[in-house]
């Protein structure tokens, strides 16, 4: 028997989220119908509001809903240290770094990861953004903390081999190996990441 259309389309729709499946999205889709009418309610709104007021910071890329996000409104009035500039795959990694309490710099976040086999370059991880910003100078370290995987190396690489040809006086720095490698930020704990900090080495 054939769902109705509705059903079928909040099934369909949830299959966007990250690890969901076909029986995954059906089993969420009838768990909201059936035990979490309000919730559904509140999901659809909460989802209808960020989709039309969260955009991404002018500055570093993020999610926000201003012009700056307070991270880099902080960095204006010197609440941050404007000299120092993390290159992060995305705002949840912005999200770890910060729960380390151990970075007190600004961010610059790609919201994704060079990867030629999917169609990912340069272009579309904003790099000419990220090369203008550490170009204009004030910048003196850029801290290259993208993941311990393959297109995340490929990442880190590409930009420390931009920054010193481009911006010869900015000291570029790799996270060290304190993250697991094939790790993502996301997944690590706060301490492992402030000791890949601390240790953070020369990109080569």
């Amino acid at each position: 028997m054939k769902p109705p259309s509705a059903l079928a389309e909040l099934i369909d729709a949830l299959r966007v989220l990250p690890g969901v499946g076909p029986k995954s999205a059906q089993r969420m889709a009838f768990h909201l119908l059936q035990h979490e009418r309000d919730g559904a309610g509140r999901l659809a709104r909460s989802l209808d509001a960020a989709a039309a007021r969260i955009r991404r910071c002018q500055m570093c890329n993020t999610f926000t809903e201003d012009e700056l996000c307070e991270l880099c409104s902080a960095g204006r009035d010197g609440r941050r240290d404007g000299t120092t500039l993390c290159v992060v795959e995305t705002p949840a990694d912005l999200a770890m770094m910060e729960q380390t309490h151990a970075y007190k710099g600004l961010y610059f976040v790609l919201m994704g990861r060079i990867s030629p086999l999917d169609g990912v370059g340069p272009a579309e991880v904003g790099f000419e953004r990220l090369m203008a910003r550490v170009c204009a100078g004030g910048i003196a370290e850029v801290v290259l903390a993208t993941n311990f995987t393959h297109e995340g190396e490929a990442t880190a690489h590409f930009i420390a081999e931009a920054v010193k040809a481009r911006a010869p006086g900015v000291r570029v720095t790799r996270l060290a190996r304190g993250v697991p490698v094939g790790g993502e930020l996301e997944y690590v704990d706060p301490g492992t990441i402030a000791h890949a900090l601390q240790d953070r080495r020369e990109s080569s």
